[in-house]
């Protein structure tokens, strides 16, 4: 055993500590440089937005790529840089789903990513120290988003304290039939992974108080984890995802109502506008930047 004094570098992920602010700042600046030099992207024009609001990728989207392994080589890529940068993660998921038979249009998708991640250089995740015996989530859907398939896209982040620890974009493995059972396939999914973390951290002795908040921002969704009588009319939702229905009656989680434009999982649903993108991702990663240079 020896000292290797303060964490700077680790399998890609460099380490900025702050002792002003008692934080670290997780990146992978020289991994997105590399990534950007391997791709001919080093000298490409920058954009604000990883995907174009409303856009739905298909499989019917324009032709395919005569050779789709450059494709699958930048996707697995960026698919590693979803480790610090969950503002990337629903692009990513998204263009991973037509690794089997890309298209330009496609290709044209990944190019942008990259062009995001050439504007917000030296951007990552901020862990800072404070209570972890808090657990709370957000999840969101968004319903009937696969214009192939007409599955929802779930979305969902989970928080230890004020840090984000831990979070997902999948597409959903069967389809809903409306906004609310898609809504609420997501808190029971949600509701899954609160209350593993939670049994980790009681076997490290930590106590986790109770109830777990989880947001989400759909009515209907709320009140059927909350009302035993909406199960009368939900009986074609599958029994796994009524789970969430009995940790609240057990008083385990609590499940809250909270505004569009407080959702912090919507960056994990969708392509979201310049501005809506810059507020959730300043909330959901303590957005913060280091002086990075290309």
């Amino acid at each position: 055993m020896k000292d290797l004094r303060e964490l700077h570098y680790f399998l890609g992920i460099e380490v900025v500590m702050s002792t002003r602010s008692n934080s670290l700042l997780l990146t992978q600046t020289k991994y997105t440089l590399e990534l950007l030099e391997k791709t001919n992207m080093l000298d490409c024009k920058p954009c604000s937005i990883p995907v174009t609001s409303g856009v739905r990728l298909s499989c019917h989207d324009s032709e395919p790529l005569t050779d789709p392994s450059e494709y699958r080589s930048i996707v697995g890529g960026l698919q590693y840089l979803t480790h610090t940068r969950p503002d990337i993660t629903f692009a990513v998921n998204n263009a991973s789903q037509f690794m089997h038979s890309p298209t330009y249009e496609h290709m044209m998708v990944v190019k942008r990513i990259l062009r995001y991640l050439k504007s917000s250089l030296g951007s990552g995740i901020t862990i800072t120290s404070g209570d972890i015996t808090q657990i709370s989530g957000y999840s969101d859907s968004d319903w009937a988003g696969c214009p192939d398939t007409r599955r929802s896209t779930t979305g969902f982040c989970v928080f230890l304290g004020s840090t984000l620890v831990y979070w997902q974009s999948k597409k959903q493995s069967t389809v809903s039939k409306s906004s609310i059972e898609a809504e609420y396939k997501d808190v029971s999914t949600l509701a899954f992974e609160v209350m593993w973390l939670a049994a980790l951290l009681e076997e490290l002795n930590i106590a986790v108080t109770t109830p777990h908040h989880l947001f989400c921002h759909n009515m209907g969704a709320r009140a059927l984890a909350m009302n035993p009588i909406f199960h009368a009319h939900a009986k074609h939702i599958e029994m796994a995802y009524h789970y969430v229905r009995d940790l609240v009656n057990a008083t385990t989680v609590d499940v809250e109502f909270i505004a569009s434009s407080l959702q912090l999982a919507d960056v994990l649903t969708k392509g979201l506008t310049y501005q809506a993108l810059g507020n959730l991702r300043d909330k959901l990663m303590h957005f913060c930047q280091t002086p990075a240079s290309v």
